[in-house]
């Protein structure tokens, strides 16, 4: 009986695979190299002079003057004394900083909540179909070409005590006349009109730009809905100008914190007034530097207004998030975990 005996197989050992052949090493040419770079480089050439004027006159001169805030600073002869934050410590106590704060923002609310509110509704106006369209939104810009020291000498003369032509219409009209460089909250409103008239205007055009740029499905659907005029302004304007309105809200409070003209030419004195009820933090700057000579705390007064509007900024991006959160289009399954299927 024989058995027959199964002998194990032997696997080839496995091959490699053949190395692929080398690529031959390509040189490029000079003008080749130089197209290389060149789309490489060409946008941060582009873009460069803005960065370098900005680092010029930018942030050459903030640096600057936060060395000068730190000194007892003679500008004859360039140079000065360190004495720490002096400076500082003797604007803070001093009680025409505080009446120079209040005023400012004082005029800021009152310049700043009717121009937004006029803003919009001219925006709206000038959105809807008139004649004349093309005119009438080139009418509005033309106050904000107007040389700022012009209107604020014209609006003096309009708002003069004795022989202004506002007080003029309300004597003939049988009301007593305001006293508009005596009494601080009306000297306020006098100032607070002349910013209103010259930057309403511009964030008139801002708005309508945004109000263009709602699509204009959302009126007919909401007019073949039964909805008027007001509530399409309320339920598809305004919400769709969020954004816009935020963006207007903080170019306004940077500009109102720092309103110099309007005040400096409403009086020949250029001091804020007979008891400095319409004096703002920039016209008490430009008194420190160019009246006292003493730029050392005209820089610390400036850096404690920068200071200020980086605060109130901050506020503004805060609201400017709660704003807008939430907004845009969001997937409802986002939320949602996906479970994994078994076989």
């Amino acid at each position: 009986m024989t058995s027959t005996q199964t002998r194990p197989t032997v696997s080839a050992p496995p091959t490699e695979p053949a190395e692929p052949p080398a690529r031959p090493v390509r040189v490029l040419s000079f003008r080749q190299n130089l197209s290389r770079w060149d789309l490489k480089l060409s946008p941060y050439l582009y873009i460069s002079p803005f960065f370098i004027m900005f680092a010029i006159v930018g942030l050459f001169p903030i640096g600057y003057t936060a060395v000068i805030s730190l000194m007892d600073w003679d500008l004859v002869r360039n140079s000065g004394e360190f004495i720490g934050f002096d400076q500082y410590v003797w604007i803070l106590q001093n009680p025409q900083f505080w009446t120079a704060l209040r005023n400012t923002f004082s005029i800021f609310l009152l310049s700043s909540v009717p121009q937004l509110v006029a803003a919009v509704f001219i925006a709206a106006m000038l959105d809807r179909n008139i004649r004349a369209k093309t005119f009438w939104r080139m009418s509005v810009l033309v106050p904000f070409v107007i040389a700022p020291v012009a209107v604020a000498l014209i609006f003096s003369n309009m708002f003069g005590d004795n022989h202004g032509l506002v007080n003029g219409i309300l004597t003939d009209l049988g009301l007593p006349a305001v006293p508009w460089h005596k009494d601080p909250f009306w000297s306020h409103v006098a100032i607070a009109t002349m910013v209103n008239f010259r930057w309403t205007g511009y964030n008139t055009l801002i708005l309508l730009a945004a109000m263009q740029a709602i699509p204009r499905d959302y009126y007919e659907a909401a007019t073949v809905d039964g909805a008027g005029a007001f509530r399409q302004f309320l339920s598809i304007t305004l919400p769709s100008l969020k954004a816009t309105l935020i963006f207007v809200i903080i170019t306004s409070t940077i500009g109102g914190l720092q309103i110099f003209d309007e005040p400096r030419m409403f009086d020949n004195t250029g001091e804020g007034g007979p008891a400095q009820q319409w004096l703002t933090i920039t016209l008490f700057l430009y008194n420190i530097g160019w009246g006292e000579w003493n730029f050392g705390r005209a820089a610390a007064l400036a850096w404690i207004l920068f200071l200020i509007i980086v605060l109130i900024g901050l506020i503004n991006l805060a609201v400017t998030r709660s704003l807008v959160r939430g907004e845009g289009s969001r997937n409802p399954n986002s939320g949602r975990k996906k479970k994994g299927v078994r076989a």
